[in-house]
């Protein structure tokens, strides 16, 4: 028979979270072996469940979700992402401005296929969230990245993305609170973005998932308040400030000059219009979510479980020689550093593939989140204490275990 082949439009798409190292994963568990999952910020496998009451209405709810919902989403999910979104100092949005999905990466997916036509190019951060570089090169167009820089904290390199900008270029992603970094960026930082986007008429997507998950009295301003006029779409969801994975319940809101973006939102009606509804059971819990108690802030807070694990896992990850790290301000991750002259790297996917297959921990190589050298890679400091601290136990003796050779090499080296 005539081989059946994937898209060409496959060729440029990663997605190392979910990538090949989980498939030798899967392999392993086949077989038994019991691993420690670093890779992926799926909350519920770790113990965080969603809020009792968010469970609730979405149970009370499912008599009535048999049926599609209007295409942007029921009407008391998306009165209450208004007020949400007004009580960040957004102005001038309305019902109409709101986007349910399943889950943000729908709606990201959504907004990308809308706004590029093929060979239309879109800025993202490096290292980024890979959903974005995909779904990119998925609407044909093409992914440049801007770096952000390790030394400042990972704050975006404002004059790398000015230089990036061709007549192409469409938009400007910014992901912060950022994954995979934890970092968050300063209002002037933001400023900046806007201005650029309002000099070159670009849209802004704001990816502002891990918006409540803040360490360290740290504040997160959202970036459609700062302007009225730069098209801004601000993309959320129950999944990480909720514990909600699962319930695919995301958000999308659009600001600025809509006007202008007439036929953009036109094109989101319609892919919207296209896909009938999001997942209704997960909409009815966004009312409850966004106006209950906000128990991530006892999460976060000093004596919180996420506060205490990110401080754990910075404190066992920076204690390895030749691993160095940025400390997250926010999310569920670390980005570390693998010092280059301590561990020459050249493949990082088949570097943690190793690790994995040694230690039974599982976690993603920097290369994953689209960072251009084999010298990074990310870890989800979710576990219990005493699982994180076997973890990165396992990481560390592997990465001694590799000096060890390494200086062994040297040596062989000087007597040849």
């Amino acid at each position: 028979m005539k081989a059946i082949s994937k898209s060409t439009k496959l060729a440029h798409v990663l997605y190392d979270i979910r990538g090949p190292i989980m498939a030798r994963a899967k392999q392993m568990e086949d077989e038994g072996q019991k691993l420690i999952k670093l890779n992926i910020g799926n909350l519920a496998a770790f113990g965080f469940d969603a809020p009792e009451e968010v469970q609730l209405d979405m149970i009370r709810n499912l008599p009535n979700s048999a049926g599609y919902s209007d295409s942007k989403g029921i009407f008391a999910a998306r009165k209450a992402i208004m007020h949400y979104t007004q009580s960040q100092g957004v102005q001038g949005v309305t019902l109409e401005d709101i986007y349910l999905g399943n889950g943000a990466s729908d709606l990201i997916a959504m907004a990308t296929n809308a706004l590029l036509d093929d060979g239309d190019e879109l800025l993202l951060p490096a290292p980024d969230y890979p959903l974005w570089t995909a779904v990119a090169s998925l609407s044909g167009g093409r992914p440049v990245h801007y770096l952000c820089d390790e030394s400042k904290g990972w704050i975006p390199d404002l004059d790398d993305i000015r230089a990036r900008i061709t007549p192409r270029t469409k938009g400007i992603v910014v992901i912060n609170p950022n994954n995979p970094t934890g970092a968050v960026y300063p209002d002037h930082v933001l400023r900046e973005l806007v201005a650029i986007a309002r000099e070159h008429g670009l849209v802004l997507l704001a990816d502002e998932v891990y918006d409540k998950v803040l360490y360290d009295d740290v504040r997160h301003t959202a970036l459609a308040s700062l302007s009225t006029d730069v098209v801004t779409l601000t993309f959320n969801s129950l999944s990480k400030s909720y514990r909600a994975c699962g319930y695919r319940a995301g958000w999308m809101v659009v600001s600025g000059d809509k006007a202008s973006a007439r036929d953009y939102i036109e094109g989101l009606d319609m892919l919207a219009n296209m896909k009938l509804c999001a997942n209704v059971p997960g909409q009815w819990a966004i009312q409850t979510a966004l106006g209950g108690y906000q128990s991530i802030n006892d999460l976060v807070a000093e004596g919180g479980r996420l506060r205490q694990q990110r401080d754990l896992a910075y404190e066992l990850i920076t204690a390895i020689p030749g691993v160095t790290c940025v400390k997250p301000q926010a999310a569920l991750y670390m980005f570390p550093r693998l010092d280059p002259e301590i561990y020459p790297i050249r493949d990082d996917r088949q570097f943690f593939l190793e690790l994995l297959e040694a230690t039974r921990v599982m976690l993603v190589q920097g290369t994953g989140f689209n960072w251009p050298s084999p010298d990074h890679f990310r870890i989800v400091f979710l576990p219990h204490e005493s699982d994180l601290r076997e973890a990165i136990g396992r990481v560390a003796k592997f990465l001694g275990e590799y000096r060890d050779r390494q200086e062994a090499k040297t040596r062989m080296a000087g007597i040849a």
